[in-house]
């Protein structure tokens, strides 16, 4: 037996709860787990509060992301008493995932823990800060470096943009912080933004062009805030795109695409090519500071995440949740 929040759904309604449950109950999978870590994510709160259709089998665990041990494996890349994370594959969606101190899984979805980093470290980074480093390494490729412009990041103060902003400012870039928060500015500007903006001033409707400003931008966000910072964008910028918090709709024009070469890069971090993530994993270890971690995270144990889905919710959590899920 071990246990982890459980969703499930039936005649009366939908259910969430820590319990107790049988490990013959794990899914299919040629390696399991012992879940040391995970974490709260957005798409996590979204399928425990039930206000997302994120779960697509009942009943389902969920949590996107994991580091552990190996304690049973039949696949060749990994044996017991190997430190492994994972992170996206529909896992916590479709299948069981890492709010819970067990997980079986497919072992072409797990990548080996890096060195450089703790269980709890990783976890601290996860999913956003792994999206963060891909979106960073989007902006890379199109050539957007530390001097062509200022870096604009929306949803500043979630983790995908906590993130963003620690290493964009680590690699010498000069980052402008969007949010709807401006009393939690001092923590933005500790993680290296420059300049905090509310996000007020890119949520309405705006024009198919405006002025130019931004070199590149990473937006998690979506809908007309999107719109808007393509318009704004500088000749050749890039706007590294993987979040829709204000809406999936993008009310925009081909005007910023076609007149000023503006590239939007989709960003997905669910079905990434492993390698893809073994180089982010990589570039996190060298380009992310380690002491960043106190200002982004904090740990709860599995007793707390269902009152903590609701907050984060609610929008009454910032940066990032680490889930102890042995402890």
């Amino acid at each position: 037996m071990f246990n982890g929040i459980l969703i499930d759904k039936d005649d009366s309604g939908y259910h969430v709860q820590l319990t107790a449950i049988d490990e013959a109950r794990l899914p299919e999978g040629d390696v399991t787990v012992r879940v040391a870590y995970s974490t709260l994510n957005y798409k996590d709160a979204l399928a425990i509060t039930g206000k997302g259709p994120i779960v697509r089998t009942f009943p389902m665990v969920p949590g996107v992301d994991l580091a552990g041990t190996v304690e049973q494996s039949s696949n060749p890349d990994f044996k017991p008493g190997d430190q492994v994370l994972l992170n996206g594959w529909g896992v916590g969606e479709g299948h069981w995932g890492g709010l819970a101190q067990m997980a079986r899984l497919e072992g072409k979805w797990l990548v080996p823990l890096p060195v450089a980093f703790t269980a709890a470290q990783a976890m601290a980074i996860g999913t956003a800060g792994y999206t963060a480093m891909l979106a960073v390494m989007a902006l890379e490729k199109n050539g957007v470096t530390p001097d062509k412009g200022e870096i604009l990041v929306t949803g500043a103060n979630g983790g995908v943009g906590s993130f963003s902003i620690a290493i964009l400012a680590k690699l010498g870039y000069r980052v402008v912080a969007s949010t709807g928060r401006l009393e939690e500015s001092d923590y933005l500007k500790q993680l290296g933004a420059a300049e905090v903006i509310d996000r007020a001033t890119l949520s309405q409707p705006g024009r198919p062009l405006a002025r130019e400003r931004w070199a590149g931008a990473i937006d998690s966000v979506g809908s007309h805030t999107l719109a808007n910072i393509c318009a704004s964008m500088r000749y050749w910028g890039t706007v590294a795109a993987c979040g829709l918090a204000q809406g999936m709709e993008f009310p925009a024009s081909v005007a910023p695409f076609i007149l000023r070469g503006v590239t939007l890069a989709g960003i997905d971090s669910v079905m990434r090519p492993r390698q893809d993530r073994i180089d982010a994993w990589a570039r996190l270890a060298t380009d992310l500071d380690p002491a960043r971690l106190a200002l982004i995270t904090h740990e709860i144990g599995l007793g707390e995440v269902i009152e903590t889905a609701h907050r984060l919710m609610d929008g009454q959590v910032r940066g990032r949740v680490v889930v102890n899920t042995q402890g």
